[in-house]
């Protein structure tokens, strides 16, 4: 369908919205399984599309996207009811009689603008949050995997209703038109850059916005880190993807004393896991756009290991940069790469300085068996969310909200948060039509206002 016609669709969804049959939880959960079952009959034409774009291998793919996808569709099934319920609150002896209630209703249509680097999870998953909720969604695919992005406006406007679901395909001229459009809610997962011009676009309608974006997200490796599990764990974060992740350690600064033990350990990490497209553990740049802008960070003097370039393939073999500061390019910008400059440090206070005077990273990553250590780093640095001793899992668990802070985002989403976002929260108090005083009523004398006085006082 082409562009032009995406006025008639988005006017189409919300004449649909307004007969209120999303509201309906049957008709959410009706939305939710078959689009998990969709998803499990075309895994292998889903999983071959990626391919394609990334070279991305079956494991990969099950592991970074349906995985998480059908999670998330199971926990909005079976929370549904209770995450849709009228939600009794206190009501203040202001207003007693009477009883205060928060309901949960959607916003209509919900703009989902997904990202190229997990071209399924990402693009899906506040989809799912958005459906669960009971708005409709507009879904606007990146069209950097173009093989990912047609096979997914495939499946899903071949079998749902577009006054439902509907898939946008396009580059950023659709992205524009849509967000003009007036829609209800805007969820945009991606760069700063964009980010600030989506929020600017919404800002003309007063349309509210959740933006999942970056940074530079720090790891920061105490001296008490247990080496061989801190590196395990390092390397696979940040080369799960080849780097090409939101929350990827973005860069690493080890305590001087371990500081050689731990280059060690990280090349040894890497000659171990064999990173490479022939025995698919390992994926290519998404296109040679991306592929230039690494290969000029990539200062050949700082190699410390790797560096390897195939550009035919768009493959840059893992790399170590060593001597790195903050003067250097590579650190002026988020990597989203397979790039990792690690840096040295004598003094927590030092790195905690640091990063204080950089954006809010979207993740920190923090290594360390000390837990005055643990304190302090959560205490002084503010990010997203993150993980200590681990990298990306956090993102797994959806009983913890997913969202950056300053920089690198507006809001949050997964599991009941997921659900909120795509909620409006409508409060209403309801009152009996007997036990009304009269002091808040005309004529206002003296009086009254002194007994209004030592009432708010008593209460408070």
């Amino acid at each position: 369908m082409s562009a032009n016609k995406l006025p008639q669709i988005v006017e189409n969804q919300r004449e649909f919205f307004k007969t209120n049959q999303t509201k309906s939880l049957a008709f959410r959960r009706e939305q939710l399984r078959k689009l998990m079952a969709l998803l499990k009959d075309n895994e292998v034409a889903l999983s071959e599309a990626i391919k394609l774009d990334f070279h991305k291998s079956e494991f990969d793919t099950y592991t970074t996207e349906f995985a998480l996808l059908y999670s998330d569709i199971r926990e909005m099934l079976s929370n549904l009811s209770k995450w849709s319920r009228p939600k009794r609150v206190t009501t203040n002896l202001m207003n007693l009689p009477g009883k205060s209630t928060i309901h949960r209703e959607p916003y209509g249509i919900c703009l989902v603008i997904g990202a190229w680097n997990y071209p399924y999870q990402l693009t899906l998953a506040p989809a799912i949050a958005a459906i669960a909720a009971g708005n409709t969604v507009i879904i606007k695919a990146s069209e950097l995997p173009s093989h990912a992005a047609k096979a997914l406006a495939d499946l899903i406007n071949s079998n749902f209703d577009p006054r439902v679901i509907y898939v946008a395909e396009g580059g950023p001229e659709v992205t524009n038109l849509l967000v003009d459009l007036q829609m209800d809610y805007i969820f945009f997962t991606g760069s700063v850059r964009v980010g600030k011009l989506i929020y600017q676009a919404a800002a003309q309608h007063l349309t509210p916005v959740t933006l999942e974006l970056g940074g530079k997200s720090p790891a920061i490796i105490d001296k008490s880190a247990q080496l061989k599990t801190t590196v395990k764990r390092l390397v696979w974060g940040k080369f799960l993807n080849a780097g090409q992740t939101c929350i990827a350690p973005d860069y690493v600064y080890v305590h001087r004393s371990i500081y050689q033990d731990f280059l060690n350990e990280l090349t040894k990490q890497i000659e171990t896991n064999q990173y490479s497209l022939a025995n698919s553990n390992y994926v290519q740049i998404i296109n040679s756009q991306h592929f230039n802008r690494l290969k000029a960070l990539i200062q050949v003097d700082k190699v410390y290991f790797g560096g390897e370039l195939d550009e035919e393939k768009r493959t840059i073999s893992p790399t170590i940069l060593t001597g790195i500061d903050w003067n250097d390019a590579i650190m002026k910008e988020e990597i989203f790469g397979p790039l990792l400059p690690v840096m040295v440090y004598d003094e927590l206070d030092d790195v905690i300085a640091t990063i204080q005077s950089q954006p809010k990273p979207l993740a920190l990553y923090l290594f360390t068996q000390h837990a005055a250590v643990k304190r302090r780093v959560m205490q002084d640095l503010s990010f997203g969310g993150g993980s200590i001793n681990d990298t990306i899992m956090h993102i797994t668990n959806s009983n913890l909200p997913f969202g950056g802070v300053g920089n690198s985002g507006i809001g949050s989403y997964h599991g009941e948060a997921g659900f909120r976002t795509f909620s409006h929260e409508k409060s209403v108090f309801e009152k009996p039509l007997w036990g009304e005083p009269a002091l808040k009523f005309p004529p206002y004398t003296a009086a009254k206002l002194n007994w209004i006085k030592r009432m708010i006082n008593w209460l408070n």
